[in-house]
């Protein structure tokens, strides 16, 4: 009896699918509402500074790079957008957060060709590294096993590992649209991990994949990050981990914690839309933060991106160059001006 009483006072609390948006936003108190603005506020903020940025690489960015620098730079904006559409409307839960992982598994793969470009491209990064050899026992994928050997950096090498993120950004949209074709069937519960259901499953599939794209990206920074000093790649990269981090595992812990009812229901959100709810406050934050710094981080000059070299060695080379001198006066290749 008291359990009936329990589920008439509040019957969201076993509800399967989220409120509809109406009853969500007439449910929300006066600090709920400011929330909500201030919210979809950043992320409006968030999506300006990321246009005004587009902007700034198409103008002063060499074309080779402007496409690969805006993709990698949109992945925050795109997860805070997706986030505030997921929080507006709760039922579309499931395809903004398709929609941010399908985005951001290319932006893994543009991270890497990023890399590349940066060195010069492909021929001048084998040039560079004729004689070097990649160290394989990184994460996340082999980073216990330092027995392995290192692998020559050849053109064969970076097509396995272009192929490794590609393969990603290939297979996570077919897996995330089998989802979704599932779920119209009933066939897909996201918040339902089982032997028996298609969500386990799928989910294995994708997280052995991204494990796989994660590991060449890995290999690739450990490789340049010397090189690349000058371009603030150790910043780049942090930014693009705190973006994996936020989007999969924050994300992935709370939904656990909704699972097994640690994150409470609160009328009309059941556990499960709560902890969806939360997930997409959090991002939203995040990624305006994340957003703010990509600009400091990604806003150069052009002078400063066109460089192939970033060591010291012309500089060097230009500092033991003698100088002529003649009646005080050299001209700036080093020879005496007549």
């Amino acid at each position: 009896m008291e359990g009936e009483a329990n589920a008439t006072l509040q019957p969201s609390c076993g509800a399967s699918e989220p409120p509809f948006s109406e009853e969500h936003l007439q449910s929300l108190d006066l600090p709920g509402r400011f929330l909500f603005a201030i919210l979809t506020l950043m992320t409006l903020i968030a999506n300006l500074v990321f246009i005004e940025e587009a902007v700034y690489i198409y103008r002063k960015i060499p074309s080779s790079k402007r496409s690969i620098i805006i993709w990698v730079n949109a992945a925050a904006p795109v997860s805070a957008t997706a986030s505030c559409i997921g929080m507006w409307i709760p039922r579309s839960t499931m395809f903004t957060d398709f929609t941010a992982a399908v985005f951001f598994a290319i932006v893994i793969h543009k991270f890497l060709l990023m890399m590349i470009k940066e060195c010069g491209g492909q021929k001048l990064l084998l040039r560079r590294f004729e004689n070097g050899r990649f160290k394989i026992s990184t994460g996340p994928c082999c980073c216990c096993c330092l027995c392995l050997p290192r692998v020559r950096i050849t053109r064969r090498t970076l097509f396995w590992m272009k192929l490794g993120t590609f393969q990603f950004a290939f297979f996570r949209p077919m897996f995330m649209f089998l989802s979704i074709v599932l779920w119209t069937n009933g066939n897909y519960t996201p918040y339902k991990l089982s032997p028996k259901e298609a969500a386990m499953w799928i989910n294995c599939f994708v997280g052995v994949l991204t494990i796989l794209a994660l590991w060449p990206v890995a290999i690739m920074f450990q490789q340049v990050r010397t090189l690349l000093t000058c371009k603030k790649i150790i910043s780049k990269f942090a930014l693009y981990q705190f973006i994996l981090i936020l989007n999969h595992l924050q994300t992935a812990i709370i939904n656990i914690l909704a699972m097994q009812r640690v994150i409470p229901c609160a009328p009309p959100l059941s556990s499960s839309a709560r902890g969806a709810y939360v997930t997409q406050q959090l991002l939203i934050m995040e990624m305006f933060l994340i957003t703010l710094i990509s600009r400091v981080v990604y806003r150069r000059r052009y002078d400063d991106l066109e460089p192939p070299e970033c060591t010291g060695e012309e500089v060097g080379d230009n500092k033991q160059t003698p100088k002529i001198i003649m009646n005080g006066a050299v001209s700036e290749d080093g020879l005496p001006r007549v």
